[in-house]
């Protein structure tokens, strides 16, 4: 943190923390449960030295709506994760639009993969655009930008990625690889990015990159596109999967063989289904008008051969955490919450939110132990979702997809999707939905540990960047 910045924080955060021990003690108002996390993790904070371990973990699509909807579900005085986490702050996420030369207009409306470049580089991109800056036009390829995993492995550190989705698109892409179009993903998909094949002298899909990154721990989904045959270069021939095993890469496809992983001396690459990794909850679906009578979603739905993003979380905090090292860097992401949010799919979203949660519990549950860790929580976005009243009725019924969910509070969660399915002047919305839309609201920023008073205010994405140790 620059030092007037944080000078001026110290300066705000010893009065808020002075204010608030006295005001707990005069009105009891907080629990000293509450009251005692939040002065270690000020007392943390306030040392402002560099972590030694900086873990990231990024709710897609996670906006306010969404993190709000999933603490409602599970019960309004039932605390999440990311609650116990004392710092909280806004960042903007616009992206830029294509020109020849700088200045570049804002795009107010971001995907993921301007929104992944932004923290990973600390630079504003193009929609659709992987680690490389902003050009012409989205298919000429922008100059490539230097990564936070990228200097965390210069520093001697070990560096992890893991997804729930595959784990070339473009949140896990954007740490281990380069690319203009986010959709170049394997060697099967390179037809959009011709000048970007190993064979006409550039870095190769993203699948490709990542293994070349050599990475120490690599989890999610998306097996196929390692599976695919690369066509140039020196591994013509070869799968991604052969390329990585030949560069030392251990390689496990389901939750048994990455239990039975003991050791990252050795790269890890565990793919765990062949597109992005099965759902946590299913339930009603979204309908237009009132929707459905309130209804629970069903929990416990993903297959058992498919870890869980808290365990593979916490598989690779353990192969990470390695003395002869200079500390990790690690990007877990909840992928589901976004694909759910498009798909208007409520009780999908929401048991993505959950099992993110716990993801978070798993990593401030290691930095207990390990207070020089610095843990942040964001998400890339904000996302159509929103929370609207239960007695909704006549003409006040939202227009969009809606969805009423049976809480554990025993009350009804009404959830409404209103950002795609136009159906023309005066019309109702298509009968099938196209994909739900991002919006551009703010998104939420918590963080807990060393440097994390940074996450504070206002701020934009591309200031995560040096949060996170760039």
């Amino acid at each position: 943190m620059k030092g007037k910045r944080f000078t001026a924080v110290l300066a705000a955060m010893l009065a808020l923390v002075a204010i608030g021990a006295a005001s707990a003690a005069a009105t009891g108002f907080f629990s000293s449960h509450h009251s005692d996390r939040t002065e270690r993790a000020f007392a943390n904070a306030l040392h402002d030295r560099d972590p030694k371990n900086v873990i990231f973990l990024l709710g897609d699509g996670m906006g306010t709506q969404e993190i709000t909807a999933a603490r409602y579900y599970q019960g309004v005085n039932n605390e999440l994760n990311v609650d116990r986490m004392p710092f909280t702050g806004f960042d903007t996420t616009w992206s830029v639009k294509p020109a020849a030369t700088p200045p570049y207009l804002p795009d107010y409306d971001p995907d993921s993969a301007s929104t992944g470049t932004m923290w990973a580089t600390g630079q504003k991109t193009l929609d659709e655009r992987i680690s490389q800056g902003p050009s012409s036009a989205i298919n000429v390829p922008g100059k490539n930008l230097t990564t936070v995993l990228e200097l965390a492995q210069k520093r001697g550190m070990k560096v992890g990625d893991a997804s729930t989705a595959e784990i070339t698109d473009a949140t896990p892409a954007v740490l281990a690889s380069h690319m203009s179009l986010r959709g170049c993903q394997g060697p099967a998909d390179m037809a959009a990015c011709p000048l970007e094949t190993k064979g006409a002298g550039g870095l190769g899909s993203i699948a490709e990159q990542e293994v070349d990154h050599k990475v120490d721990v690599l989890l999610g989904g998306g097996r196929n596109r390692f599976t695919a045959t690369i066509g140039s270069g020196p591994d013509t021939g070869k799968t991604v999967v052969q390329s990585a095993q030949g560069q030392g890469y251990q390689y496990v496809t389901d939750a048994a063989g990455l239990n039975a992983v003991t050791s990252a001396k050795k790269p890890v690459l565990g793919l765990f289904a062949t597109g992005n990794m099965s759902l946590e909850w299913t339930g009603p679906a979204a309908s237009t008008g009132k929707g459905n009578a309130p209804a629970s979603c069903k929990e416990d739905q993903r297959p058992a051969n498919e870890p869980s993003l808290a365990v593979m979380t916490e598989k690779a905090i353990d192969l990470l955490d390695d003395d002869r090292h200079r500390g990790f860097f690690l990007q877990v992401e909840g992928a589901s919450i976004d694909k759910q949010d498009h798909a208007n799919n409520a009780c999908g979203q929401i048991g993505e939110t959950v099992a993110f949660d716990r993801a978070i519990g798993v990593a401030l549950d290691y930095q207990q132990d390990h207070p020089d860790t610095l843990v942040v929580v964001t998400a890339d976005h904000s996302h159509t979702s929103q929370i609207v009243g239960e007695d909704a009725s006549g003409s006040g019924i939202p227009t969009g997809y809606s969805t009423n969910l049976l809480t554990k509070d025993g009350q009804t969660l009404s959830l409404t999707y209103g950002t795609a399915g136009y159906g023309g002047p005066g019309a109702a919305p298509v009968a099938t939905p196209p994909s739900q839309q991002h919006t551009g609201a703010v998104v939420p920023v918590w963080a807990s540990g060393p440097g994390g008073l940074a996450v504070l205010g206002t701020n934009d994405h591309t200031d995560l960047f040096e949060t996170l140790g760039g």
